[in-house]
């Protein structure tokens, strides 16, 4: 038996049992409205074993972060094409909708234990789009340090910001968009 065709059929496997285990998680904390979950109640749904769960993500935190990371990679980063200069509110209402659809699953997790660990991953996934949105802006005239820590900053508040609307039960996400669109204006406005 070639080992190359071994491989593919393996790495497939182990992703659909990935994306099992993650769809359960995501299914099962919306449905419950929290994160209060058990391994064997996520191995069930999923239709493995425990030790296949705990194989391939470790811990109940450590799989749920990877949860909530996973549903932003896979639906709100592709709406995201990165810095839009023609109309950079679709963008961010985009990214409004996403987070008032899964409201609930957010809010289980933005409120549970692996809330902080959320933040900072969903921080890490967008900071590149705003560090573009400030080089866009700012062109030539921060230094590379400069852009970085602007970007970082608004990225930390504006996801301080989404936490926030998210805890609260994420209502109208236009509005909400006008309200982060003020709020960043005026903070990315070039002078």
């Amino acid at each position: 038996m070639d080992l190359r065709e071994v491989e593919p059929a393996r790495d497939r496997r182990v992703r659909r049992t990935r994306a099992a285990v993650l769809r359960a998680v995501i299914d099962l904390v919306t449905e419950r409205g929290t994160a209060a979950i058990t391994v064997s109640e996520i191995a069930e749904a999923a239709d493995v074993s425990r030790r296949v769960v705990y194989q391939h993500f470790g811990d109940l935190d450590s799989l749920l972060l990877e949860a909530g990371l996973d549903l932003a990679r896979r639906e709100l980063l592709p709406r995201l094409t990165g810095f839009n200069q023609a109309d950079p509110r679709a963008e961010t209402l985009a990214m409004a909708r996403h987070f008032a659809d899964h409201r609930v699953f957010y809010r289980a997790l933005l409120t549970g234990s692996c809330a902080f660990a959320l933040d900072r991953g969903l921080i890490s996934l967008l900071l590149p789009i705003n560090r573009q949105a400030v080089e866009h802006l700012y062109r030539d005239r921060l230094s590379e340090q400069a852009a970085e820590d602007l970007a970082a900053f608004v990225t930390g508040g504006a996801g301080s910001f989404v936490t926030s609307w998210v805890v609260a039960g994420a209502p109208d996400p236009e509005t909400f968009t006008d309200r982060l669109m003020s709020v960043i204006s005026l903070l990315l406005e070039p002078r």
